[in-house]
């Protein structure tokens, strides 16, 4: 039995409102794979990059961010009904600035609770967005923080437990980058110019063009995957840039796909930040591995070309069981998904022609670790099929969890201090896993049982673990109370949904 979702408009009087639409048994809805594996259906690329808007959120007036239902054309001449913050499909990059506050009134019209996590943000647990801070339809959430975050691509999105993968899927998330007006980058900064945000998202549509979220069978074990790679909205996009120096902030926003990306002829680009901000110099690479939630900051340059340059990923799709992978692992270039195009050439060299020799990166002082403790991600295979098939029927069960135990909203599983470092040892027995931590930046120390460099790694709010479990220094500034505690749990957003989350305090 298949088991997918779509959405569809409802012709209610309150404006935006949707009704969800479960479909059993529609096979005719659930797309056969055509980019990755062979095509059924056609979508077409080569549409212009889309750029949200950019919103200023720290001035007098706070940024209104109204949830909402739309329609959004993926597929050229076929609507099909989304969501988004403001937007039909996706919000708006919302800008924030080290030492002023953050001022984000949240609106729901869609027809569910939502929520927006500050992803990445070092916030009090009061103002992150979590699954405890999910209000209803109609209804209003107003943020106001200091924004203490370095310089930084951060994002945002919707965390209400249990439907988090759904809700991101059809559009609930968007960029937030925070600036640092005393420690300029000498980078490129034009927005939409020469800086350019990058949402990257493999979706699947049915035979009418519609989005289609697919939970059924084997899926919910390694997470819902799509089948066509878009671009901030638009499937493998064209973007005009100019012949010189331009700033990539990639946001890997699938659900479940992992990434590693690189351009089609081979050229070598810098990576100047990760996920919780700037390196401390820019780091010659080839090509980028990101996980679900992960970002990367690289700078091109586009100043000899004339041709269109090809950005691509290996298909290495998800983890996969084991540690192994599920669709070729690294291979390239015969196993590369197209992702975007670049049109060098078409508007004027702006910014810097050369990049610093160095950039005013964080510090990671996390110092020596007061205590350690040990959260292992686990997929509960004892009782997998069992629960799966209640998931297929409509019974809920939570089939994984961190350390023996599916997410409850009414546990508290760790209680930290505030300022203390603590060095965590992460494991994953059966799969590998994005792993996130709400509130704070954290050091990696080691991965997949090799020792990392912090100056090429920078500060990290997700890790990726395999079977040879991975060591991240942690140290939270933040309160966080049991009424609104940080979470940390496994970013495959399916898997999160199924309870491998838990919460911890800061007092």
């Amino acid at each position: 039995m298949e088991k997918s979702l779509v959405l569809e408009k409802c012709d209610c009087p309150d404006q935006g409102i949707e009704r969800r639409k479960v479909l059993l048994g529609g096979s005719a809805l659930i797309a056969a794979p055509f980019l990755l594996t062979g095509r059924a259906f056609a979508v077409e690329g080569g549409a212009p990059l889309p750029i949200p808007p950019l919103v200023d959120a720290d001035g007098s007036q706070p940024a209104t961010l109204t949830a909402r239902a739309g329609s959004h054309a993926f597929v050229p001449g076929t609507q099909t009904p989304t969501l988004g913050y403001e937007l039909d499909y996706l919000g708006p990059t919302l800008r924030v600035r080290r030492g002023r506050s953050a001022q984000i009134d949240l609106v729901n019209r869609t027809d569910d609770q939502i929520t927006a996590h500050w992803h990445g943000a070092h916030v009090p647990g009061n103002m992150d967005g979590g699954p405890q801070l999910a209000f209803d339809p109609g209804q209003s959430w107003s943020a106001r923080f200091d924004v203490h975050h370095p310089a930084a691509t951060l994002w945002y999105h919707s965390h209400v437990h249990g439907k988090t993968g759904p809700q991101v899927y059809h559009g609930l998330a968007g960029f937030l980058l925070v600036e640092d007006p005393a420690a300029p980058d000498g980078l490129p900064s034009d927005y939409g110019l020469n800086d350019l945000p990058l949402v990257v998202q493999d979706r699947s549509f049915d035979r009418a063009g519609r989005l289609v979220y697919d939970t059924s069978g084997m899926t919910l074990m390694g997470g819902v995957l799509g089948d066509t790679i878009c671009v901030n909205g638009a499937v493998q996009p064209v973007a005009d840039v100019p012949r010189g120096l331009v700033r990539l902030r990639l946001l890997n926003g699938s659900n479940a796909r992992f990434y590693d990306f690189a351009f089609a002829d081979g050229r070598r680009f810098h990576q100047v930040a990760s996920d919780g901000g700037l390196l401390p110099a820019p780091v010659a690479r080839s090509h980028i591995a990101l996980a679900p939630a992960e970002r990367a900051e690289i700078v091109v340059d586009f100043s000899a070309d004339t041709a269109p340059v090809r950005l691509v990923s290996a298909d290495i799709a998800q983890g996969g069981m084991m540690g192994g992978g599920m669709m070729g692992g690294n291979a390239r270039p015969g196993g590369a998904i197209e992702i975007m195009t670049f049109a060098p050439g078409a508007s004027p060299a702006t910014g810097p022609a050369t990049l610093p020799a160095s950039l005013p990166a964080p510090p990671m002082d996390f110092g020596a670790p007061v205590r350690t403790r040990d959260f292992r991600l686990d997929m509960h295979a004892g009782s997998m099929m069992g629960a799966m098939f209640n998931r297929l029927i409509g019974s809920s069960g939570s089939i994984m969890g961190i350390n023996g135990n599916s997410y409850d909203m009414g546990r508290i599983d760790a209680e930290l201090r505030a300022g203390e470092t603590e060095l965590w040892r992460i494991s994953a027995p059966m799969m590998i896993h994005p792993f996130h931590v709400h509130g704070t930046s954290f050091q990696v120390v080691s991965r997949g049982g090799q020792r990392v460099d912090p100056a090429t790694e920078g500060l990290k709010d997700v890790v990726v673990v395999d079977g040879r479990g991975a060591e991240i220094l942690v140290r939270v500034d933040q309160k966080a109370d049991a009424a609104t505690p940080f979470m940390l749990h496994c970013h495959i957003l399916e898997h999160e949904d199924a309870g491998m989350m838990a919460q911890f305090t800061i007092a």
